[in-house]
Order: structure tokens, then sequence, then C-alpha cells
């Protein structure tokens, strides 16, 4: 049987294994543009849960499955993070009332999770997460009419999971163009995998620490721990950088060797510093800071054959070093002031606004349009439930409009709805940022709120949106090559070509854009192009527009977007 006290080991014994390997689920993302990785959001959210349940010492597992349910709702990042939560909210439900459950129980509650993360999303696409829950579903339930044990169920279900995360490809041709299967998929396979580890084998997957993570336990705790990180891995050694590439390798000792490797160390401290030559019977392991790396492999090899070699530009590490301190810094504070800034209102308006937004420019925008708050996030910075929440309990209004401005985030905006009982949510479904601005200026005062979320709604469709970006990994897509930092366009949403220059990209995709109909065209421009650069654009596009178009340029300061498109 399974109580309270195994399902919440399980979880916690999940949510470490996913933590531990959210980087290689990353990597299977296959589309180039940066966004809210899969591993790093579903580790996220049922990391949400282990914290809660890490004091919780129920034995019941309908009142541990609740509390975990909870927090994973609350801390539910991206489309697969929501989808997670829904997985396990529908668990809970399923083990409602129940101190302790059999194999055969725990599938049937499973099944109401499945059910009700299908029923989340619109159009449902197999050779996903869905279809790994699904799948899994299907063996635990055969199983456990053969056998209720929870072992023996739980560990069909498992292996049913990694089967169908092995399809996958088949299921979707985009997956298997890209060779990879399905992050989400294998992010539940990976939680799976972790959870059986306890029922099984009674083991906990120990947590695996990241250094230069901040905690989760407060903001002034990420605050300090950017700080501590930046000073550590960065700025500190600023002043010992003498030498550019950090190289280590591996000799296999020749059987002849008559050399010592103190002659290889003599030898590496000409070239360099921080020297470290190590050996034993069979191998030499070193280590040595130089600008001639190349030297350093060459005066190896004349010890012996060469097994592992690393290179690595220190420089350029601390170059990232410093921007992800900035980045970390940025959103830490930005937590703050919202810490500060977000308390709940009493609802004494008839309507308020709620819109997602990153960059100071277009935080501005949406204010001036009438945006009671605007929550931080978008592209790789999606806002959790609860961060939506909090702005809509801060909005002083009977009625609030929530405008998600991003595909990604719309599943779990959706989510605050039923959280809510003192006043009505609306989630206008805007996928981008020129969506959301456009909804705004659909509202009418004198309206009524059913008319109001229709207009809204269907100026959703009177907008195109283009987009200037950079490609966050190699790809290809139809005929085209990406590599990893490529500038890349995309008209609403698909992958339209790469240029060198954004301005030039940003240009050859108004031209792409525009139609006869068009009479508005507003360019969005990001934190990384410059005034100069933006006026350029400006001036390039009203020469090949002429002056039948009106054209605006504004300061989004968007992060990942050299410029955003508006297009009416």
């Amino acid at each position: 049987m399974i109580n309270g006290s195994g399902y919440r080991n399980a979880l916690i014994s999940g949510a470490n294994n996913i933590t531990s390997r959210k980087q290689e689920i990353n990597a299977l993302n296959i589309f180039p543009v940066p966004d809210g990785d899969t591993g790093t959001n579903m580790s996220m959210t049922i990391s949400a849960a282990a914290s809660e349940l890490a004091e919780n010492e129920s034995r019941n597992i309908s009142e541990v499955a609740s509390a975990a349910a909870s927090a994973m709702l609350k801390g539910a990042r991206g489309n697969s993070g929501v989808i997670l939560s829904l997985l396990f909210r529908g668990i809970a439900d399923g083990l409602k009332g129940k101190a302790e459950v059999d194999g055969k129980a725990f599938v049937s509650a499973f099944h109401v999770g499945v059910e009700k993360a299908y029923s989340a999303v619109m159009n449902p696409t197999e050779g996903t997460i869905l279809t790994v829950a699904r799948m899994a579903f299907d063996a635990g339930r055969a199983a456990a009419e053969i056998d209720s044990d929870p072992v023996v169920v739980f560990s069909a279900l498992c292996s049913a999971a990694h089967d169908a995360l092995d399809k996958t490809p088949e299921m979707l041709p985009v997956l298997k163009k890209a060779g990879v299967v399905d992050a989400g998929g294998m992010g539940l396979c990976v939680i799976f995998d972790g959870m059986l580890s306890l029922l099984r084998d009674g083991e906990i997957i120990p947590a695996e620490k990241e250094e230069t993570e901040a905690p989760a336990d407060g903001v002034q705790a990420q605050i300090d721990a950017s700080k501590e990180f930046f000073r550590n891995a960065a700025a500190e050694f600023d002043a010992v950088i003498n030498f550019t590439y950090c190289t280590e390798f591996i000799i296999g000792k020749a059987e002849d060797l008559s050399k010592s490797p103190l002659e290889l160390k003599s030898y590496l401290e000409t070239i360099g510093d921080c020297v470290v030559v190590a050996e034993d019977d069979d191998i030499i392991k070193v280590h040595v800071h130089t600008e001639n790396p190349g030297n350093a492999l060459q005066e190896g090899l004349t010890f012996g054959q060469l097994l592992t070699v690393k290179i690595e530009n220190m420089k350029e590490q601390h170059r990232k070093a410093a921007e992800k301190y900035e980045k970390e810094k940025a959103a830490a504070e930005a937590a703050r002031l919202r810490e500060l800034e977000l308390k709940p209102a009493v609802p004494e308006k008839d309507a308020g606004f709620v819109a997602v937004a990153s960059g100071d420019g277009l935080v501005g925008v949406f204010k001036d349009l009438g945006c009671d708050h605007v929550v931080s996030g978008g592209q790789s910075m999606n806002p959790s439930t609860e961060d939506i929440y909090e702005a809509v309990m801060a909005t002083p209004a009977k009625t609030v409009f929530v405008l998600p401005n991003n595909k990604n985030i719309i599943l779990a905006a959706e989510q605050v709805i039923p959280m809510v009982s003192d006043r009505e949510v609306i989630i206008i479904p805007s996928k981008t940022i020129p969506q959301g601005l456009v909804a705004m200026l659909s509202y009418a005062a004198d309206s009524t709120t059913e008319l109001n979320r229709d207009y809204m709604t269907a100026a959703l469709g009177n907008v195109s949106t283009g987009q200037v970006t950079y490609a966050a990994r190699n790809s290809e897509f139809g005929m085209t090559k990406i590599k990893e930092g490529d500038i890349i366009t995309l008209n609403n949403g698909k992958l339209t070509g790469k240029e060198k220059d954004p301005v030039k990209a940003v240009v050859k995709l108004v031209k792409e854009m525009v139609t006869r109909d068009t009479s508005y065209v507003s360019i969005i421009y990001g934190c990384d192009i410059t005034e100069d650069q933006a006026e350029s654009a400006m001036e390039k596009i009203e020469e090949k527009l002429g002056g039948n178009i009106e054209i605006s340029l504004i300061n989004g300061g968007q992060p990942i977007y050299y410029f955003i498109l508006s297009v009416e």
C-alpha cells in the first residue's frame, strides 16, 4: 500500500531526479528561439511541491497529494509545467478521502490526472507528454487487473512511459527530423523513475545542489546569492585571468615512457599558470591555464596518447557569468518590488487589467493603456500561476482581464480562474505583445463585460506579429540551416529567414509582412538595439513603405527580441 509518507518521499525523489537532469531535457528543445526550457519548467514545478512537502509529516495520502498538487499549481511554469501540475492535480482528486491506496486505486487516480491534462489543452497533440501519460496509464491499468501491488503497477506504468517516449518521434515528424524524443515526455519519465526508486527500492534519489543557483526561500536570499555568485565566479576572476584557456587532459602513459611527468610540469609552467600534473600507474592528469593549448597538448603527446581533452575559454565564461549576474539581479529586484507592490486589493472599480511583458518600455506602454499591473515575464522567463494570481488579487476590480502575451503562458494564466472567488477573471488568449496591445486598445469602457471580452478576443486576429531574435541552438527548418547565434526572423511564429544584421533583418521582415490592406506598423526595439540602429531601421522602413502607412517607433527595452513588429 502507498500511504502519505510513501507518496511524499516518492514525489521528492522524482523532483530531485528531474532537477539533476533538467539540462539534459532542456537540450531536447528543437526550436532555435530561446524559450522557457522544458526541463527547467518541469523541475521548478515539481520542486515547488517537494519544498512544500519537506515539513509535511502526514501519513494520509489524500492530504499529501492535495498539498503537493496545490504547490505545483502555484509554481507551474510554461505549458509543460502546467500540464505536469494538472496530472498531479487529477491524482489528488482521485485520491481524495483515502488514507492509503493499492496500485489499482493509484492508477485509477492517475487516470483522472490524464483526463484533466488532456482537457486543459485545446488541441492535444500526440507525441508529447500527454501521449506518454496516457500510454503509461493504459499499461498501469492492465497491470492492476492482474496484480494490484503498487510496485508491480508503477513498474508497468514507468516501463510503458519509456516505450511511449521512444515512439514520440514517429508521432511528430518535427521530432523525427531533429532526431530527438519529446522533451516534456522525457521529463515525465524522469520524474516517474525517481518515484519508482522510492516505491520499489526504498531509496530517495538525492538532491543535486547547484552552487550557482539562487535559493528558493525569499527574494533577499536570491539577491544575496546572486551577488555572492558574481563576486566569486566572475568579479574576483577578473584580476587573475592571465591566460585565456583552461586546458585539461588525461594521458594514457606510453609503455616505454622514460620521461618523468615532472618534465611535463616544468614545461607547462613556462607557457601558463595554475599547473597541476598528477599521475598513477596508467595515466597522467593535466590541468593548465595557457594561451597555447595546442602546445600543451603537443607536449603531452610525447608522454602517451590523449584519452580526454577539455578546453574552455575562461574570459568568455567570465563574460557569461557577468551577464547571468545582471539578469539574475534584475529578476530578483523585480521580484522584490513586486512583493512590495502586489498587496491584495478590495474589488471596487468595474474593470481592471493585468498584462505579462518584459522591458521597461513595454511595461510603460501597457500601463499607459490602462493596465493596473504588468507581470514581469515572457519568452525564456515564464511567470508562474502564483505570479499572475498575485497580480490579479492586487487589482482592485470586479472583473480583471488578463493578457498573457505569450502562448506558453496562457495555460498558466487559465489556472488562476478557479483560484479566485471574489472577482471575475477573464483570460484574453493573447500570444504576442502586439496582440496584447491591440486587445487593450479594443476595450470599450461604456460596454458590457461580455462584449468587451468578445471585442478584445476578436481584435487578436486583426494584427500580425513579426519578431527578430537569435537562434539559441543549431537547427534546420526546411532548406534553411540555422546555427546558434544566427539572427532569425519570425512571421507570426513561423521561421522565415536569417540575416547577419538585425536592422537588415527587420527591414526585410516588414516588407514580407505588409500587404495592400496594411494601415499601421509599429516597430518595437529591444534592449540590445541602440537608438541609432532603431532610427536607421525606421528610416529604411519608411523608404520601403512610402507615405501611405503610419509607422511608429517604440523603445520596448525587451530582452531576447531585437525587434517586435506589429502590423495592422
